[in-house]
């Protein structure tokens, strides 16, 4: 497969409100982009939503995204559930009417994850990101760079990006606070009709009360659900390199600064090597559950944090790679698969469950060499060709896996009649 130059790590590291990158920020950013781009106000807007947006738009608040977004005009949102060829599954577009009711001004764009845009016809839709271009097309690329320049992964993206460690340090701030936020929030009930209980407090207190290896799993399995629920009630969050995978890394990366004590330093270096394996996914593959199963978010939070956890317990350049693709490999064929379209269920726990394998990952690598048979871009382009396998209803329309069971029967069955009863 011919690989394309990595771009910016902040493409992969967006702030934003969830519960979704390609539902909820990517929308709300074609929404102030087509503002902007009109000359002359006008009357009303429509906004057609198509693909995975229609299927998974209103548990995913992508209309009242849009609409709060272009406030005060008037908006339209239509949900189009036609199977019209489209140029991504999460498509939509933006008319400009005028007090006639003429338009006069139409936009297809897509949302292609992580909150990124592209136009129809393939192009990228300008961002205020840097334009970054890495002198490598992947990782293996990356490998042989760092070790002909006598430097780690993170000093690769040093080189390459501009006032980097401050950037660093603004996101790790809020993936900090989003953590803090979620494991002390009072809300009690998740928003939606799955009437789903936040449960992050509770598992952090009871895992400070436990011992040994058991009490620190229960501490990041605490993290990581802290951060998905945030997201999961429209909190601020950052993605990594998604809103529905956000709470991988920072539990990850939390557990070894909180717990482990590491220093800053050495965590904004793991956050800087994660957003380069991000950065690869993202150039060579995809990060959106609507175009490549949840493999694409999950599978990639898990590898990122696998790249960081690896090389914050020291490893070598070979052994952070090989972290990283056996939590890739391990995810791979993994839906999406939300029921009622909410990034709820089964969306929260795995956060927890990848944050995990994340750290599992990392110390079987480091008990190796390093060498092994699959590499990480090899592992990358079998995600990219298995995604394009997946069936679409495995693939974030809310129309197969877990979500046609709940369709079924499983409400009944488990008569979820009182609030906070959870299926969980």
């Amino acid at each position: 497969m011919n690989h394309q130059p990595l771009q910016t790590i902040f493409d992969v590291y967006t702030e934003g409100a969830g519960p979704s990158s390609t539902h909820s920020i990517g929308p709300q950013r074609a929404a102030r982009h087509f503002l902007r781009s009109l000359e002359t106000a006008p009357a009303r807007v429509r906004v057609t939503l198509y693909g995975s947006l229609s299927a998974t738009g209103r548990g995913h608040w992508t209309d009242r995204t849009v609409v709060r977004t272009l406030d005060p005009v008037p908006t339209e949102v239509v949900f189009d559930r036609s199977d019209a060829p489209l140029p991504h599954p999460n498509t939509m577009k933006f008319e400009a009417i005028d007090a006639a009711g003429t338009p006069y001004r139409e936009w297809t764009v897509c949302s292609i994850g992580g909150g990124n845009l592209r136009n129809a016809d393939g192009t990228p839709v300008e961002t205020d990101a840097l334009p970054v271009d890495y002198p490598v097309t992947g990782i293996q690329e990356a490998m042989t760079y760092c070790r002909a320049n006598d430097m780690p992964f993170w000093g690769l993206v040093e080189q390459t990006e501009s006032d980097l460690w401050p950037r660093l340090e603004a996101v790790w701030d809020t993936m900090e606070e989003t953590v803090r936020r979620g494991l002390t929030s009072q809300q009690i009930i998740l928003p939606g009709t799955l009437e789903l209980a936040r449960r992050a407090g509770v598992i952090h207190h009871r895992a400070e009360a436990m011992q040994g290896t058991a009490g620190e799993l229960g501490l990041i399995a605490s993290y990581a659900l802290a951060v998905a629920e945030e997201n999961a009630a429209g909190g601020q969050i950052v993605t990594a390199p998604s809103c529905g995978a956000a709470g991988v890394l920072p539990a990850v990366l939390y557990f070894y600064k909180n717990v482990r004590k590491r220093p800053l330093r050495a965590i904004l270096e793991a956050l800087a090597t994660a957003g380069l394996f991000g950065s690869s996914i993202r150039a060579n593959a995809t990060v959106s559950g609507a175009e490549a199963g949840c493999q694409a978010e999950i599978g990639s939070a898990c590898s990122m944090a696998a790249a960081a956890a690896a090389q914050l317990m020291g490893g070598s350049l070979s052994q952070i790679e090989y972290a990283a693709e056996m939590a890739m490999e391990h995810n791979l064929g993994l839906t999406c698969d939300p029921i009622e379209g909410y990034v709820q269920i089964p969306c929260i726990e795995r956060n927890m469950n990848a944050a995990l394998r994340a750290v599992e990952t990392a110390i079987f690598a480091l008990m190796t060499d390093g060498r092994h048979l699959v590499g990480f871009d090899d592992v990358i382009d079998v995600m990219a060709s298995t995604g394009r396998d997946l069936q679409a209803a495995y693939r974030e329309t809310s129309t197969g896996g877990l979500a046609s069971l709940w369709r079924r029967d499983i409400e009944q069955r488990l008569g979820l009649g009182a609030r906070g009863r959870s299926p969980r």
